[in-house]
């Protein structure tokens, strides 16, 4: 399964970057293949770890913030693993060349 999410503290002002890495500090200790992108996080994981590390974000950022939105994006399909960088891999072949993928691939 591959899941994007982001998560919005409201009211907190416009510079995100420490709330944002607490977040992915409890990514990274998951264990799970992801990738940080400007906009959200993929995560590629079964549904249940996926959704307990959405969850244990989204409650860090609560703890500094009174309101948090939470986005959540799934693309579950059956018996495919290895597709957060697969897919990437697939367009690269199409087009020849290499990507701007943040080291992804």
């Amino acid at each position: 399964m591959l899941v994007e999410f982001r998560i919005i503290p409201v009211g907190t002002g416009e510079e995100l970057k420490e709330l944002i890495a607490k977040a992915l500090a409890i990514v990274e200790k998951s264990e799970l293949d992801y990738q940080l992108t400007a906009m959200g996080t993929l995560l590629e994981g079964e549904w249940e770890e996926i959704m307990f590390v959405i969850k244990k974000c989204h409650d860090e950022i609560k703890k500094a913030a009174a309101r948090v939105v939470t986005e959540i994006v799934i693309d579950d399909r059956k018996d495919m693993k290895g597709r957060l960088k697969g897919k990437v891999l697939e367009v690269e072949y199409v087009l020849g060349k290499g990507l701007q993928t943040g080291g992804l691939t």
